[in-house]
């Protein structure tokens, strides 16, 4: 019987599942243009001289890694159409995991008996992210130079083990032979666990079957596979119009430069605008130094970011028992509003976000608008602590007077729009029942 409840559960669907099908379709189409580029990428960090079609940087000094991504674009048939293509599927796989986990969060979907299909969705966005940022460092331009000397800051800042860590991960001379040969490695063995995750979350839907939704939809035969193509058309337009990563602008990496106007890919932007915002303080105990303008906003912040959502579902049931409240049923899904303190969370997390990411481009907003790098800076660094406060109380409000909406339409009734005359001489419109389909109110 309850292989047959799932079953039938996993075919209802709803159109916010599309996140969780976008994801793992752009993972098999990274699978296999990755696959494509492994024939021809060497990840070596001998240098060699360029003597490629590429007039500018012909008689350079550059690394192997360089060399031979510069051929795959240039010379290989195809080829630069597949790394763009492979690079657009990061950059999409990455935002369809946020999506899925912000729906999720929304609507409840990580109570039991789906609190693992959270967890793996949660550990897809951290080793996703890590695994763009590994992917984005292995051509050795000047581009991933920069996102180089970051990691091995991160690095560096962490307490006690920090310094033994980079030297280990990048050898004791940075940047050496060994830099991008243990990130290429790191990288294969990220995209494994990741194929290995998207292959437990799939058991487990089958198991476990989706939330059911109030109006949800049969899934058609063939949904899927139609899916999986609009979804590959989908890169391989980006990948075929959109350029990206054009490494021969950037050059060679070198330990002295840095490009002008760089920045990370999308999902990475939070982690430099904290790192912009964040005053220079350092902190020594016990003789040693900690420099906290690293640590805070690329370590700790991070790290809270992923341990609360981790913790978030246990969380919940705890609060839900010491209230004395019932904890809330897993079959059907929350609509937002029912849920104001959760749905004005989700927004404070999606501002503080947003703040963060726009504080990336401090120093264009100052060019941009005519102010000073310091003065915008200080606005952000009030703003990441004020703005997720107001967008939680006006989410809250707003959810709140929805559900007040509700629960006087379903008192009063609706307006009709006819107008009847009384027999006074009055005039006044006629209300009728609301008959829109409801949900089962739950306390907040």
């Amino acid at each position: 019987m309850r292989t047959a409840q799932a079953r039938r559960s996993f075919q209802l669907s709803h159109w916010s599942f599309m996140f969780a099908e976008i994801a793992l379709w752009s993972f098999v189409v990274l699978a296999v243009t990755g696959a494509v580029l492994m024939v021809f990428y060497d990840p070596g960090m001998a240098q060699v001289t360029y003597d490629g079609p590429y007039a500018p940087l012909r008689g350079a000094l550059v690394s192997q890694a360089f060399d031979s991504t510069m051929q795959l674009s240039l010379e290989v048939r195809g080829g630069l159409l597949i790394r763009q293509i492979h690079h657009w599927s990061a950059l999409v796989f990455v935002a369809a995991v946020v999506l899925q986990l912000l729906r999720m969060f929304l609507t409840g979907a990580f109570r039991r008996p789906r609190t693992g299909q959270w967890l793996i969705w949660v550990a897809l966005l951290g080793l996703g992210m890590l695994a763009g940022e590994t992917g984005n460092a292995l051509p050795d331009d000047l581009l991933s130079g920069g996102s180089l000397w970051l990691m091995v800051s991160v690095v560096q800042s962490v307490p006690v083990v920090g310094t033994w860590a980079a030297s280990l991960l990048f050898g004791s001379a940075f940047p050496g032979e060994q830099v991008i040969p243990v990130l290429y490695g790191g990288h294969l063995l990220l995209s494994l666990v990741v194929a290995a995750l998207l292959l437990a979350r799939e058991l487990l839907v089958r198991r476990n079957g989706h939330s059911r939704f109030v109006a949800s939809l049969p899934v058609r035969r063939g949904a899927r596979p139609l899916m999986a193509g609009a979804t590959a058309g989908m890169l391989i337009i980006l990948g075929f119009g959109f350029q990206i990563a054009p490494i021969w602008l950037y050059g060679p990496a070198r330990p002295t430069q840095v490009s002008a106007g760089s920045v990370p890919d999308w999902y990475m932007g939070f982690l430099d605008g904290a790192l912009r915002i964040m005053p220079g303080w350092e902190l020594t105990l016990g003789g040693y130094t900690l420099s906290l303008a690293v640590l805070v906003p690329a370590v700790v912040v991070p790290g809270v970011f992923f341990t609360a959502l981790a913790a978030y579902p246990v969380a919940e049931r705890i609060v839900a028992r010491r209230r004395g409240r019932p904890v809330p049923a897993s079959g059907l899904l929350d609509r937002p509003r029912e849920k104001p303190v959760k749905t004005a969370l989700a927004v404070a997390g999606i501002t503080f976000y947003g703040l963060l990411w726009t504080a990336a481009a401090n120093d264009q907003l100052a060019h941009s608008f005519h102010l000073t790098v310091e003065s915008v800076t200080i606005f952000f660094r009030y703003a990441v602590f004020i703005g997720p406060v107001v967008a939680f109380v006006v989410t809250r409000w707003i959810c709140l007077a929805l559900r007040q909406a509700e629960r006087e339409a379903a008192e009063h009734g609706v307006e009709s729009g006819v107008i009847v005359r009384t027999p006074d001489g009055g005039f006044h419109e006629r209300l009728e029942p609301d008959r829109r389909e409801r949900r089962p109110e739950l306390k907040v």
